[in-house]
């Protein structure tokens, strides 16, 4: 990984101390959904019963990020706290980078993560719920630049050209493929965040990216940065996620009963309701 330049350290600053508010997120009519609008950092929900979970969340809108308030909210946090209403439990948060989560999961200081790939090596340390939504990453690159000539991510990285990913993110067999060989290894340049790897494309220190489309988008638009980053017509085969739990600190039974508080939100339709909010 190259060592910081100034000029990325001026687009840093930009990028994560310059952030504009982020709206107040508009409840949903139904309870149960509008139970996800009412969390925050560290807080407790409070509930008759006895079931207390603890989320670890990295910065991701939509899907997961501080709203005003210190509001924690999005599409998979609201689908969460839909599920969780319905299994009588309540939720602290607690926020970190990937990395991060990933090791307080492995060692039970976390319950849960959103949002996760089903990998072998995770179902070493971790259950996985039945999966939740897809997610797809395309590659952005500088809007000049948007007629690069490949068709793939391994044509790309054939030509030279350097890839910027975030640390422990799976995205699938073919970057894996080009990740693990010692000839195309050189030109993946890992981030804790994506703001990071928008900072080095447009300091060119990388010649592109890979970013869920929901994120990639919604990070652009809100940071201005739509007019210099755009993407490529390369996106990767679209994967099923799921949420992550720990299995130092969670028993299957509490798995299960997350499944089928899962069914029952899309039963309901307040699953839709959620995803449709997002989706507008």
């Amino acid at each position: 990984m190259k060592p910081f330049l100034p000029g990325l350290f001026v687009v840093l600053l930009f990028l994560l101390g310059c952030e504009p508010e982020v709206p107040t997120p508009v409840a949903p009519e139904d309870t149960a959904a509008s139970q996800a609008a009412d969390y925050r950092v560290g807080e407790h929900k409070a509930h008759t019963q006895d079931c207390q979970l603890t989320m670890g969340f990295d910065a991701w809108e939509p899907y997961q990020y501080v709203g005003v308030g210190n509001v924690v909210t999005g599409l998979d946090v609201e689908i969460v706290h839909a599920i969780a209403n319905t299994m009588g439990c309540s939720v602290a948060m607690r926020q970190g980078t990937w990395v991060e989560l990933l090791n307080a999961l492995r060692n039970g200081e976390v319950d849960f993560v959103l949002g996760a790939s089903m990998t072998d090596d995770r179902q070493q340390f971790a259950h996985f719920s039945d999966p939740y939504r897809e997610e797809r990453f395309i590659l952005y690159v500088r809007r000049y630049e948007g007629n690069l000539p490949y068709n793939t991510i391994t044509e790309f990285v054939h030509a030279g050209h350097k890839l910027g990913i975030v640390n422990e993110y799976f995205y699938g067999d073919e970057i894996t493929a080009l990740y693990t060989n010692d000839d195309y290894h050189p030109q993946f340049v890992g981030a804790i965040i994506s703001e990071m790897n928008m900072a080095r494309l447009i300091d060119e220190e990388i010649d592109g990216f890979l970013e869920d489309s929901f994120v990639g988008a919604s990070i652009l638009r809100r940071k201005g940065l739509d007019q210099y980053i755009e993407p490529h017509g390369i996106r990767l085969e679209s994967s099923q996620v799921y949420v992550m739990f720990s299995r130092a600190s969670v028993d299957e039974a509490v798995v299960e009963k997350f499944n089928q508080g899962l069914a029952e939100i899309k039963a309901s339709g307040v699953y839709q309701q959620i995803i449709d909010k997002y989706d507008h």
